[in-house]
């Protein structure tokens, strides 16, 4: 903490941390993204694997997902939490050396996870195959977060909780009860373990993880986002903020009991699986009020979309938002997954939420964070922001149209028999009529990726341009933190 005098202590904001949480999620986003592209070419061209075990698809699809969620998505996760919960309470943050360290602690967790699995050290868990020493030190780093969290908020000036803290808060939480329940393991040696469950309960616990994994930390923790970051930028108020505590408490309850709906047609009861549809498509609804309540904070400042291309960024998130939390309950139903189960139709879905939800939101966050990290009232080049934008949104396009097509097409002939019952087609024949598909696939990722790139050279000239800027708390709540 800066002072002026021993007498008279001026706090300042902690945006230490957020800058270099903001600057590492800029270069793991590059990473995870380029690891995307790299298996992508490998699904369309097998031979670019190589014949080398650690440059295989088995090793490299874990790496991309735990890069652009965890590494990509948690450290801007980290950034804005960070930064919003220090302004909506007007004080620093509490114990800054602990938030000095869930930035290193992170930082080894993913370069361990870059080590670890690509050498083939795997749970074998989707979104949380990390082996148990990792798993420890992730529960270590995310216990320190909520204290540095929960504890800003504890000492804080102001005595209303703003909603994005709301957010953030339950995403802390909830991801630390999924995490240590879906990771309870028996070590078999350093970097091996057996699962703590066993057959279907072992398949319940990873899918309870696995979609409120999607629910809280890329869902409710992106919210927090949406819920400081459109105002600010839009200089507008939120639409209604009595809807956004609804949508809140709804999105919570609802989103914990969905994840069944990952096993239909499985040795997963009949009735978990029904429970699971039900609460999927009850979802809609708290989902779609929080986009709403989102794209209407812009209710009279529609203008401001022509001339912002940050704004772009986080109003055009809010459409995938609401396109994909309209998909997902769509294909929770049971006839509808019949169709869409194991087809690349899933994988269009999940990138139509990441690419376009995810991504763009935190790309968006970013652009509005990282110049006043280092002293700027804007980015270095707008332009290079505005063609970020449009060749991102043209690759997720791409993306998520080519899976469409490839995923019903793929349901289409695994299903289509001949009046004698043999199948029509051999799934050989069904993945060669998916080629063509792959190739639009991969060059919506490179499109995406080329976005990141244009990034990470506007936010290195920003740096260059800017300097580190202590920030100082407004002097009222200076005064009374004094």
């Amino acid at each position: 903490m800066n002072t002026s005098s021993p007498a008279l202590a001026t706090p300042v904001y902690s945006d230490g941390v957020v800058r270099n949480f903001a600057l590492a999620a800029v270069l793991w986003g590059i990473v995870g993204m380029l690891v995307g592209v790299i298996i992508a070419a490998q699904l369309t061209w097998p031979e670019l694997n190589f014949g080398i075990s650690w440059l295989s698809y088995g090793r490299l699809r874990p790496l991309h997902t735990n890069a652009v969620i965890f590494a990509f998505g948690g450290c801007a996760l980290f950034a804005s939490s960070y930064y919003v919960v220090q302004r909506t309470c007007q004080v620093p943050l509490f114990l800054p050396k602990l938030a000095a360290f869930t930035f290193w602690g992170w930082q080894l967790v993913i370069v361990a996870a870059a080590i670890s699995l690509p050498l083939g050290y795997t749970q074998g868990k989707e979104y949380a195959e990390l082996e148990w020493p990792i798993d420890i030190l992730i529960a270590v780093v995310w216990v320190a977060y909520a204290i540095v969290f929960f504890g800003t908020i504890g000492i804080r000036k102001i005595r209303h909780i703003y909603v994005a803290n709301w957010f953030f808060g339950g995403f802390i939480l909830a991801v630390a009860l999924l995490h240590i329940v879906n990771s309870a393991a028996i070590p078999g040696g350093w970097m091996k373990s057996y699962s703590a469950y066993a057959g279907v309960q072992d398949a319940m616990v990873q899918w309870w993880y696995g979609h409120n994994a999607v629910g809280f930390f890329l869902t409710a923790g992106f919210l927090g986002m949406m819920y400081y970051f459109i105002p600010k930028q839009a200089e507008r108020p939120v639409y209604s903020y009595r809807l956004s505590i609804v949508h809140f408490w709804a999105l919570i309850f609802t989103y914990m009991w969905a994840g069944p709906h990952h096993l239909h047609y499985t040795a997963l009861p009949d009735w978990a699986q029904s429970l699971g549809m039900i609460f999927s498509l009850v979802l809609l609804a708290p989902s779609w009020g929080g986009m709403i309540n989102g794209i209407m904070t812009l209710s009279g400042a529609w203008h401001k979309l022509r001339d912002d291309p940050i704004l772009k960024f986080l109003i055009v998130s809010l459409s995938f938002y609401g396109m994909s939390t309209f998909e997902g309950p769509m294909m929770s139903i049971k006839t509808v997954n019949a169709l869409s189960h194991y087809t690349d139709w899933t994988v269009g879905h999940v990138h139509s939420g990441a690419l376009g939800w995810v991504g763009l939101i935190s790309m968006g966050t970013l652009y509005y964070l990282i110049p006043r990290m280092f002293g700027q009232t804007k980015m270095y080049s707008t332009k290079a922001i505005e063609l970020h934008f449009w060749i991102a949104t043209i690759g997720i396009v791409l993306y998520i149209a080519a899976m469409w097509i490839a995923g019903v097409m793929q349901g289409l002939m695994w299903r289509a028999v001949n009046p004698d019952g043999t199948l029509v087609y051999s799934f050989v024949e069904s993945v060669k009529a998916t080629f063509p598909f792959y190739v639009v696939r991969l060059l919506g990722g490179l499109l995406y990726l080329s976005g990141m790139l244009i990034m990470g050279w506007n936010v290195v000239k920003t740096a260059l341009n800017g300097r580190a800027v202590p920030v100082v708390v407004p002097p009222v709540a200076a005064a009374a933190h004094a």
